[in-house]
């Protein structure tokens, strides 16, 4: 029996705990986000937040005068999160 608690003790240290938690940071990164802001989709779609709606999609600028309608959860934080910081690392150099 207390072998039977620990591998449930376990199973939800290591898998349940982690996945709460990055659907928490997901759903604030989702709530935070501007117009102006660079995103990448889920699909790999690079563009700039133009105008957060409020039925929950965005307006996101592919290119300039190019526009799609999409779902704000398609919005991938690590990816945006690796942009950012590869464009931050970028800047960098420059200066």
């Amino acid at each position: 029996m207390i072998f039977m608690g620990l591998m449930i003790l376990v199973f939800w240290l290591f898998f349940i705990r982690p996945q709460a938690k990055r659907q928490k940071q997901q759903k604030s990164f989702v709530e935070g986000l501007q117009s102006g802001d660079r995103v990448v989709t889920i699909a790999g779609i690079h563009g700039r937040i133009n105008k957060v709606n409020e039925d929950g999609t965005v307006n996101l600028e592919i290119s300039p005068g190019s526009y799609l309608k999409m779902e704000r959860s398609s919005i991938s934080m690590e990816m945006t999160t690796a942009l950012q910081k590869s464009q931050g690392v970028a800047t960098a150099e420059k200066k």
